[in-house]
């Protein structure tokens, strides 16, 4: 029984680490390209940007 919620433990803290780091990866995306960028801090979440951003690596 201890064994099991110690591996449940450890997947919760794993699955964290992954959901802060998509978060913060959104978090850059967003100062980049809207204060960086100059652009609009939301554009990142638009459909035609990432069209445009695959085109270059097509």
């Amino acid at each position: 029984m201890k064994n099991t919620s110690t591996i449940l433990m450890s997947l919760f803290k794993v699955l964290l680490v992954i959901l802060l780091a998509m978060l913060l990866f959104l978090a850059g995306l967003m100062v980049g390209y809207g204060y960086i960028g100059e652009g609009k801090p939301t554009g990142i979440f638009s459909g035609e940007l990432w069209q445009h951003i695959f085109q270059f690596f097509l």
